[in-house]
């Protein structure tokens, strides 16, 4: 049967594939039950501008993000929709209609477009021209972009597998399996792809090296630890992004750390004790995390001092950050794309959407950024370094 949690909690239970229960609803795109922090007033230190938009359908309930290759961007709706964008003028290249209800995407490489569903499909079709390239039946649904490169497509299934496809022809070539704890949480898990393993995190808070080669573990380490007297307090999955660079592999888990780890051998180079909800981000010399109260914090991606923070986006629902040269970039559950100074933390400008949440992580092109919105708004900003005029801050909307 499904546990009942306290409503002041936010949470709603479903049963999965597994026969587990997920604790789901917590970026439920609806209005806080927590007062969110009022928008600040600031003087902007750089532009923020609207290059174009567009609309690939509500993505309600799902989270999903958008892909670019650099010449075009790929966005996905609910409803089966998939837009090739000019990354430049935003218009619209080309469109895929898969007659099927989406749930996760998009993957792009290997020549492919890819897309998930809830009954556990994964739709793959040719970046070139948009035509069908495969369909593989996986075994439960699937919440995160499948990810392509090096002839494989890895793919998470929100029953705890992870699977490996072959690029060519989406036949399988492995399958990864563990056994979850009684209670998960129900946010977008991911992968992250090297040259010699796929690295996948689990609830539990357990983050694994997989074998490109055959899925056979290469190492196992926590991230977080399961504590506390209930189910709940228990929980501790890995979720939301990881971040790699050359050496390390770097997590976040909910009610547990962030911390990073050396991708030979899984060694622990550091760990803080925050709780994360939508994963961590990477640059050259930081890594970015919002905590579970919306405080976004940078640490040294080497050593894990954390030269800043910024409170003032308390429980304002915010994405996983975006690294920008000089900036980070995050959207938040009224469609605001916020961006902070990489150096202080402090607000540099802010843009409106549609007003519906940004829950997927944004994403980078040549003239600054993508992001995609609950009610399946595209919008691309372009950041400018000349600022804007002294005489013109940004001021603190009302409230809706």
């Amino acid at each position: 049967m499904k546990r009942m949690l306290l409503p002041a909690l936010g949470f709603t239970l479903a049963l999965s594939l597994a026969g587990c229960s997920t604790v789901g609803g917590w970026f439920d795109f609806g209005e806080p039950r927590i007062k969110p922090a009022e928008l600040p007033s600031f003087q902007p230190s750089v532009g923020l501008t609207r290059l174009w938009e567009v609309n690939v359908g509500n993505g309600q309930p799902y989270t999903f993000t958008p892909a670019s290759d650099g010449q075009a961007v790929y966005a996905a709706g609910r409803d089966g929709r998939i837009l090739k964008i000019d990354a430049a003028t935003g218009r619209e290249l080309g469109r895929i209609e898969t007659g099927r209800r989406l749930s996760a995407g998009v993957g792009l490489g290997d020549g492919l477009v890819l897309v998930g569903t809830p009954k556990g499909e994964v739709l793959a079709y040719r970046a070139a021209d948009g035509q069908p390239a495969w369909t593989a039946q996986l075994s439960g649904e699937i919440l995160s972009p499948p990810q392509a490169r090096g002839g494989l497509v890895a793919v998470r299934g929100n029953d705890g597998k992870v699977w490996a496809l072959d690029a060519a022809d989406g036949k399988r070539r492995w399958v990864y399996s563990r056994a979850l704890p009684a209670l998960t949480l129900r946010e977008p898990g991911s992968l992250a792809l090297g040259d010699r393993a796929v690295y996948a995190g689990f609830p539990g808070g357990r983050l694994a090296a997989l074998s490109l080669a055959n899925g056979a573990p290469i190492w196992e380490t926590n991230v977080a630890l399961p504590k506390g007297a209930t189910e709940l307090e228990r929980i501790a999955d890995v979720a939301g992004p990881l971040a790699m660079s050359e050496r390390l592999i770097c997590a976040g888990a909910y009610q547990g750390r962030v911390a990073c780890f050396d991708r030979i051998n899984g060694q622990a180079v550091w760990g803080r004790d925050i709780s994360v909800l939508r994963g961590v981000a990477m640059d050259a010399r930081q890594l970015y995390a919002a905590d579970s109260a919306d405080t976004v914090h940078a640490f040294d991606r080497e050593r894990g001092v954390s030269p800043w923070k910024q409170d003032k986006l308390r429980d304002r629902r915010l994405s996983t950050p975006l690294p920008l040269e000089g900036h980070v970039a995050l959207g938040d559950y009224q469609g605001h794309v916020h961006l902070l100074d990489r150096e202080t933390g402090a607000f540099a400008a802010r843009a409106a959407t549609d007003g519906s949440a940004i829950a997927a992580a944004p994403i980078a092109i040549a003239q600054g950024l993508v992001v995609q919105t609950a009610n399946g708004g595209v919008y691309a900003f372009r950041v400018s370094g000349d600022g804007l005029p002294r005489t013109d801050p940004v001021t603190t909307p009302k409230t809706r």
